[in-house]
C-alpha cells in the first residue's frame, strides 16, 4: 500500500519481469487501473507500507510521450531528498525583574511538645554474671541497669603437698 502528500491510498504490485529495472523500483496500480513504475520516490516504512511526497494522480502525465503505448507501464524519475536539521539560539527579547521585600508582623500559635523526665536510683551493689537488657515496667517506666566493671584481687590459701614426718621414740642405753 502507498499513501500520497493528500492521503490517496493506491496498491503496490510486484515489479513485472518485462519491465526493465532494479530492485529499488515499485511498481503501483492506480484506481484507474493504470500502472506507474518509480524508484527512490517512495519511502518504505518498516511495516511495508510506502508514502509518495507527491500526488499519484499528478504523475499520469508528466512522462507520457506522445504516440507512447496506453497500456505500457509510466516510468517516473528516481527522487531524493536530504534533510539538515540543527538549532542555533535567538535572542526574542530581554526581561526585567524586580524584588520587593514586605515585612509583617504575625502572631503565631502554634503547640509545642516537651518532654519531661523523671528518674530515681534503684537497688544496686549487687554481682551480676552479665549485662542486663532494657526493660518496662509498669507501661511508661523504663529500667536501664547500669554497670560497672570491677577488678577482683583475691588472696587465697593453696595446698601444694603434704609433708608427712614421723616421730619414732627409740630407747638406749649409755653408761657414763
Amino acid at each position: 500500500m502507498v499513501q500520497d502528500m493528500e492521503g490517496v491510498r493506491e496498491t503496490v504490485l510486484p515489479l513485472p519481469p518485462h519491465v526493465p529495472g532494479n530492485a529499488t523500483q515499485v511498481v503501483v496500480q492506480l484506481e484507474s487501473g493504470q500502472q506507474v513504475v518509480t524508484a527512490a520516490a517512495f519511502m518504505q516504512y518498516p511495516d511495508g507500507s510506502y508514502s509518495l511526497p507527491l500526488r499519484l494522480t499528478a504523475l499520469l502525465p508528466i512522462d507520457r510521450a506522445p504516440g507512447s503505448d496506453a497500456g505500457a507501464p509510466l516510468v517516473l524519475p528516481a527522487m531524493a531528498a536530504e534533510l539538515d536539521v540543527h538549532t542555533r539560539r535567538v535572542e526574542t527579547g530581554t526581561a526585567r525583574m524586580t524584588k520587593r521585600v514586605q515585612e509583617r508582623e504575625v502572631l503565631v500559635d502554634e503547640p509545642l511538645w516537651r518532654d519531661e523526665v523523671d528518674s530515681t536510683r534503684g537497688p544496686g551493689q549487687r554481682v551480676v554474671d552479665g549485662p542486663m537488657p532494657v526493660r518496662y515496667e509498669g507501661g511508661d517506666t523504663r529500667i536501664v541497669s547500669l554497670l560497672q566493671e570491677v577488678l577482683v584481687v583475691e588472696k587465697q590459701r593453696r595446698l601444694t603437698k603434704d609433708l608427712h614426718i614421723r616421730t619414732q621414740r627409740v630407747e638406749t642405753h649409755q653408761s657414763a
